[in-house]
């Protein structure tokens, strides 16, 4: 194991959410392949005695009440990643706050605890919805990790701080997804499909690169990536899933839990704020 007691300690991050609800739409029911699949990450993590935060999507715990004892019982920390999975820079502020607040009570009443950190459901706040900021404080949030600094087709904003900061309108502390700089601009390397996708040696060396500079890296999955047969499966079944997507969701699923094992053992990992009280 090559976790050396004085490496940089990096987060690792788990949104809470099934695939289908979260990536063809936010009214899809959630099945039980979640359950499944995140007994999986519990099971990846538990091995390599590595704790993560819980990035738990309301309807998820709402639907599987007994998953989020499950996670926090394991040791994670839970924070949220709000109730329904609406994009923010979709929504109202109000349409925000009354989501937030649902799944911050949600949280509560699960595990006696309220989440003092918060992903935006895919990356959503933008220049077009900074106004969640000072709501997430308001509601008691201390850590977001929700800023992608890269120019996106569906989120980022590419002349974000790469590195953790706090927000300029209120008290609250971003760590935004990690990425390396190249050619001018910022590149995606650390989560999802990415992790999936590219090389392993880049995302390695991405961490690497980060740590060298004394920062941590944030890592982030979800417990659908596990699920090797999920997409072909639902296709069989009629949901809706084109060609596109299904070659995109798909691909290279089998290798992603290797590769988070691989990872593991290479970097010292801990739940975010546990890394961020080290900034």
């Amino acid at each position: 194991m090559s976790q050396r007691p004085g490496a940089i300690l990096n987060a690792l991050t788990i949104d809470l959410e099934d695939w289908a609800q979260s990536t063809l739409g936010a009214h899809l029911p959630i099945t039980a392949r979640v359950v499944r699949n995140t007994q999986r990450v519990l099971h990846l993590l538990t091995a390599h005695d590595v704790h993560a935060t819980f990035f738990a999507l309301g309807k998820v715990c709402e639907r599987y009440p007994e998953l989020l004892p499950m996670v926090a019982e394991a040791g994670h920390e839970i924070g949220t990643h709000g109730y329904g999975h609406e994009l923010l820079y979709s929504i109202t502020p109000a349409r925000f706050r009354e989501d937030l607040e649902r799944s911050i009570d949600l949280i509560v009443r699960q595990i006696g605890r309220r989440p003092v950190s918060y992903r935006a459901p895919a990356f959503s706040i933008t220049r077009d919805s900074l106004w969640a900021g000072p709501i997430l404080a308001e509601l008691g949030i201390r850590y977001s990790s929700s800023i992608f600094p890269i120019a996106g087709g569906r989120y980022g904003i590419p002349d974000a701080p790469r590195f953790p900061h706090r927000w300029p309108t209120c008290d609250l502390l971003e760590f935004p997804l990690t990425t390396v700089r190249r050619f001018g601009r910022n590149w995606p390397v650390c989560g999802g499909g990415y992790v999936r996708l590219l090389p392993y040696a880049l995302v390695a060396g991405a961490i690497r690169e980060v740590n060298r500079l004394r920062h941590p890296a944030v890592v982030y999955l979800h417990p659908y990536e596990l699920d090797v047969t999920e997409v072909a499966e639902l296709r069989r079944q009629g949901w809706p899933i084109s060609r596109e997507r299904y070659v995109h969701q798909s691909l290279f699923r089998g290798r992603v839990r290797g590769r988070l094992a691989r990872l593991m053992t290479e970097f010292r990992f801990a739940p975010l704020t546990e890394v961020l009280a080290h900034e």
